[in-house]
């Protein structure tokens, strides 16, 4: 029996990495071309579904491939101690392991959580010493890679800790007398809200992770959209035309968690047919439970976790029932000020809930969150 090949799960690697190559092929040349590379130190931004735990993901495969060590975690409170505590265990033959809440990488040791009392200057320095001892143990030429989920939660302690460690490490393999192709060395790659600019990387401190090449995930073409659907459906032993795989494509605007949801769904509802051709009211079923899906996932947590006010300026956006208003018909709707309006319409822009559009107009920036905003909140 044929499997859906659309994987909507958060982290859960999907069939196709559609539109990422070029982020994909930086890292892999940086492994190739030795310390220094800029592959080798990434900052992977994006709002929430458009593929950073993916992303993760791929970039431990890579290395995995190429030789490499992997720690991965997500952070939280006692991020550099689970990080010492795994690179201190010895290498475990195993065929699977679970790395944070969301991501499975075969071949990575699990993280235990554990937390000890240490200064940021004690922690730092254990850190370094646990990745100088398990370079020691890495043949000529390989290293370890390090990705951290989530990195905007990080406490500001935590990610001082862990970048003058690196720092430190990088410094002294750069020492090394040994030619750049023997030289065994670290990789890291964080991925991050892009609020983790302004709120973290102005820290002096954190100048290293200023330094990294600072890679933003963006939404993906939707003619790549299209063909991706026509080579994944085909993969998977249905069809879909091409008239079809664009009417779909169009549908995700290009917004990744919304591309795997969609496809995820037309198949589906092919598949209760016994149907090996998807259809047009397959299409449909797909984009509407595709729809409701991305609301739940996506749009009611963003909503939910606004102030009052915000979720006001939105409330009578959706009420406009338009794709783009002016500031000052939302202000009108929602009974308040222009003044109000305006200073709620800039936190929100910040949030990268909406987007300007034009002079004075503004447009969500979350896909269908209109739609999610008159279904179940408005009605």
């Amino acid at each position: 029996m044929s499997m859906n090949p659309f994987k909507p799960t958060a982290g859960k690697m999907p069939p196709i990495l559609i539109g990422r190559q070029g982020v994909i092929d930086v890292f892999t040349e940086g492994l190739e071309n030795g310390a220094g590379a800029p592959g080798r130190r990434m900052l992977v931004m994006g709002r929430r579904g458009y593929g950073k735990t993916v992303m993760l993901t791929e970039l431990c495969r890579i290395a995995l491939d190429a030789g490499w060590d992997v720690v991965s975690d997500t952070a939280s409170a006692g991020l550099c101690d689970r990080l010492v505590e795994s690179l201190d265990a010895r290498p475990m033959k195993i065929q699977k392991a679970t790395v944070g809440p969301s991501l499975s990488i075969a071949g990575v040791a699990s993280l235990s959580v554990g937390q000890l009392d240490l200064s940021s200057t004690a922690t730092s320095l254990d850190l370094r010493k646990s990745i100088e001892r398990r370079l020691r143990r890495l043949p000529r030429g390989k290293g370890v890679l390090f990705t951290i989920d989530e990195t905007q939660a990080a406490s500001l302690d935590e990610l001082e800790s862990l970048a003058t460690a690196l720092q430190h490490v990088v410094r002294d393999q750069d020492l090394d007398d040994s030619p750049d192709s023997e030289k065994k060395g670290v990789a890291f790659a964080f991925a991050a809200l892009p609020s983790i600019v302004d709120e973290v990387l102005n820290n002096k401190v954190l100048a290293f992770l200023r330094r990294s090449l600072h890679v933003r995930l963006d939404n993906v073409d939707v003619l790549d959209v299209r063909e991706a659907y026509l080579e994944t459906i085909a993969s998977s032993g249905k069809s879909i035309s091409l008239e079809l795989a664009e009417k779909a494509a169009c549908a995700t605007a290009g917004y990744p968690y919304m591309i795997q949801l969609v496809g995820y769904y037309l198949w589906q509802s092919a598949h209760r047919r016994k149907a090996r051709e998807i259809s047009d009211a397959d299409v449909e079923q797909g984009i509407k439970d595709a729809t409701v899906a991305f609301g739940n996932a996506v749009c009611a947590p963003v909503f939910n976790g606004l102030a009052e006010p915000q979720q006001n300026f939105l409330e009578a956006f959706a009420r406009l029932s338009a794709d783009s208003a002016d500031v000052g018909e939302i202000a009108k709707e929602a009974g308040k000020s222009m003044s109000w309006a305006s200073k709620y319409r800039r936190t929100l822009i910040d949030a990268q809930v909406i987007e300007a559009d034009g002079r004075g107009r503004v447009r969500f920036a979350i896909p269908r969150f209109g739609e999610y905003l008159q279904r179940a909140v408005l009605r």
